[in-house]
């Protein structure tokens, strides 16, 4: 299984996981709110998979349902984004802050602060770590986020809509990134 998700310390996730979960992916979750992580590997380097992750100007060159980015300011932390999100999502625009850009241990995190969604008080902490594949450089990334639970739903019903588009972005950077692998391209990482 490439993937796995589920709430945090439920037995679901192997010791290397669980690990890397308790050391980088702290969320502390208020009473109406809702955390989990999920996990994929991806059959490509991490430098390469960093490449596309770290890039907090540029989220639509993995995430699809991403049309438009415009960055305010330099690229640094406290930088803001707006987000301009495809049609078919019960969102149009998003506005995020970068809170966290790890190039030696490959950690970004991001809050959401507006837009207009329903993703309130919304955090994201993604991890990239190096693992073998298949006897090949592989990467194994890690995103968990807490978000408010919205008037009207249910902590299991949120959590599986932020995971399903979780899965899509995970899926979109095991495509992408994989692809590149196999052409043997990266972008350069410019270090902010």
């Amino acid at each position: 299984m490439n993937e796995k998700f589920n709430g945090i310390g439920n037995g679901e996730f192997s010791g290397v996981e669980c690990e890397f979960i308790r050391k980088f992916h702290r969320h502390q979750p208020g009473e109406n709110q809702c955390s989990s992580a999920l996990v994929k590997r991806i059959k490509a380097p991490v430098h390469l998979v960093w490449s596309l992750v770290r890039r907090f100007d540029q989220p639509q060159k993995y995430k699809p349902f991403i049309s438009r980015c415009i960055v305010k300011g330099n690229l640094e932390i406290g930088s803001l984004r707006e987000v301009d999100v495809k049609s078919g999502l019960p969102a149009t625009t998003s506005t995020e802050r970068l809170e966290l850009l790890d190039d030696d241990e490959h950690i970004l995190s991001i809050k959401i602060i507006g837009g207009d969604h329903r993703l309130r008080n919304y955090s994201s902490i993604i991890s990239l770590h190096p693992e073998i594949i298949d006897g090949r450089p592989g990467t194994l990334v890690i995103e968990s986020f807490v978000v408010d639970v919205p008037e009207g739903n249910t902590k299991d019903e949120t959590c599986y809509f932020v995971q399903a588009l979780i899965k899509c972005n995970l899926k979109s950077l095991a495509d992408v990134s994989e692809r590149l692998a196999v052409q043997d391209r990266t972008e350069p990482i410019d270090r902010i």
